[in-house]
């Protein structure tokens, strides 16, 4: 009784404007959020708080919370909504790509906004005052109900009167079906991100987390969020990204080359995929010789065009747990190695591999690839995977290869020293039919061009030399990585083992 009155407390919220929300842990409270009502006027009661609202495509959604509140007067400097995009462009400029649901619009509505507060209030009168512009501009779901919708909000703003600006710009997308209640859930994020902005800036992390409070996973996903400015000085947003996925906000992070984050939609929109799984633990030349023989074999395939190919590194967050909780440091220390050799790094929810497919297919209908070893195409043909599944394995590799996918193997050396490639490997006796069905189709494809010296290299057995101060690991990695190791020392790599052991 008391585990059913636990969850009706924590999920049912009848009023989130009006009701703080409760949160419980047995029969113990163990957080009480404040209403949006409540968000809304402790930001207007806070003389020295002033700025303005710039919405679009969504109505004035968040700005109305604080009207309502009361006491709104010493908050708003302006609130408005450019809906016509010829006036827009005539505010804020034209965009080139001729998009207006954009990073780059956004980042302009905030600009703009923030310098007319500075051009038109005198900081002799206002000495106190910390200035914000919050924009959004939002495309919702379109009366066809086939685009759910999403958008870019942000918030430009100061902690303390003679400080520089600070910025939180986040991606969002819809999965409600209904343009009210898009509007309204545009609107209660709203509150929350300016609020976390003046009062949980602190603690980034909680901000995160707070941006759902009295709202649901399943009404918004967050895919993106980029913290900056001096009171985040020290954030790292790869980190961030990666308590967007381990929270369960979104399915997937990406990152460029640069380390910086990226949205996955923009990034993956009608490219050519191939995509290399793996933990990355530390990166070897195995996984760079299968990125070079697979890419090049993937180039060679129809309709691929070089140009417009991706090659995608991706890190099942599972891959990122140790003990049970994910290991951030361990995290940082692979994303930077691998951006550090000009790859595009994903981290993702998915375990199975159909799942990265289907997330692939939602931005692009253009061919992908997989490029894998051996044990993982044998993992793929076992049916544990899929009992969750109606259709349990066919179900998967439907999904999995009806866009004429096709994987790029990689061979592997067993302990008798024999070749395993996609003619000898070994899967259950009852996938034995399934699994040549898709070979005879050429849907697997051996790597023949690899480096056999690379095949007595296994990453758990460099990292256990890394760690146990071992000499000899460093030419088993890419060119560069082994000085990355040791400049900041990761994966355990300590200087002064190394000197005890070799003495």
């Amino acid at each position: 009784m008391k585990s059913y009155f636990t969850n009706f407390v924590n999920k049912f919220i009848v009023n989130p404007k009006k009701v703080t929300e409760i949160k419980l842990k047995g029969d113990k409270v163990i957080e009480q959020i404040p209403s949006i009502k409540d968000k809304a006027l402790r930001i207007n009661l806070n003389e020295n708080i002033y700025g303005t609202f710039a919405e679009i495509g969504a109505g004035q959604e968040t700005v109305r919370h604080f009207f309502r509140a009361g006491g709104s007067s010493g908050t708003i400097a302006k609130a408005m909504s450019a809906y016509d995009k010829d006036f827009s462009d005539a505010i804020y400029g034209d965009e080139e790509d001729g998009r207006y649901v954009t990073e780059s619009r956004l980042i302009k509505m905030l600009s703009h906004e923030y310098a007319l507060i500075e051009n038109r209030l005198s900081r002799e009168k206002h000495p106190n005052k910390m200035f914000f512009s919050y924009a959004n501009t939002v495309a919702t779901i379109d009366f066809a109900k086939k685009f759910k919708g999403h958008g870019w909000v942000g918030i430009r703003f100061q902690i303390e009167p003679d400080e520089a600006i600070n910025e939180i710009i986040i991606h969002i997308r819809f999965k409600e079906t209904d343009a009210r209640l898009q509007q309204e859930t545009l609107g209660i994020l709203g509150v929350n991100l300016i609020y976390g902005a003046y009062y949980k800036y602190n603690d980034p992390k909680k901000l995160l987390r707070y941006l759902y409070d009295h709202l649901d996973k399943d009404q918004l996903e967050i895919d993106t969020i980029n913290f900056s400015g001096p009171r985040f000085a020290n954030v790292d947003n790869r980190l961030m990204s990666l308590q967007l996925v381990k929270n369960g906000m979104t399915d997937a992070v990406m990152f460029d080359p640069s380390g910086n984050n990226i949205l996955p939609a923009a990034i993956l929109y009608k490219k050519n995929i191939l995509a290399l799984r793996g933990s990355f633990r530390p990166v070897t030349k195995v996984n760079m010789d299968m990125y070079e023989h697979s890419l090049k074999m993937f180039l060679n395939e129809n309709k691929v065009d070089k140009d417009n190919t991706l090659v995608i590194f991706e890190i099942t967050l599972s891959n990122l747990r140790s003990d049970g909780e994910i290991d951030e440091r361990d995290f940082m220390d692979r994303a930077e190695l691998l951006c550090s050799l000009g790859q595009t790094v994903m981290i993702s929810n998915f375990q199975e591999y159909y799942k990265v497919v289907e997330y692939f297919s939602k931005y692009t209908k253009a061919r992908m690839g997989l490029a894998m070893g051996v044990n993982n195409l044998v993992d793929i043909f076992d049916e544990k995977y899929y009992r969750h599944l109606s259709g349990g394995i066919l179900e998967a590799f439907g999904k999995l290869f009806y866009r004429d996918l096709k994987v790029f193997l990689y061979p592997m050396i067993a302990e008798n020293k024999e070749i395993i490639n996609s003619e000898n490997l070994k899967v259950h006796p009852r996938m034995k039919e399934l699994y040549k069905f898709f070979k005879f189709n050429g849907k697997v494809i051996d790597i023949e061009d690899y480096d056999p010296q690379n095949l007595e290299i296994f990453s758990r057995e460099v990292l256990k030399m890394i760690s146990e101060g071992q000499t000899g690991w460093e030419t088993l990695l890419p060119q560069g990585i082994s000085e990355i190791i040791k400049k900041h020392h990761l994966f355990g790599y300590d200087p002064n083992k190394v000197l005890v052991i070799n003495n």
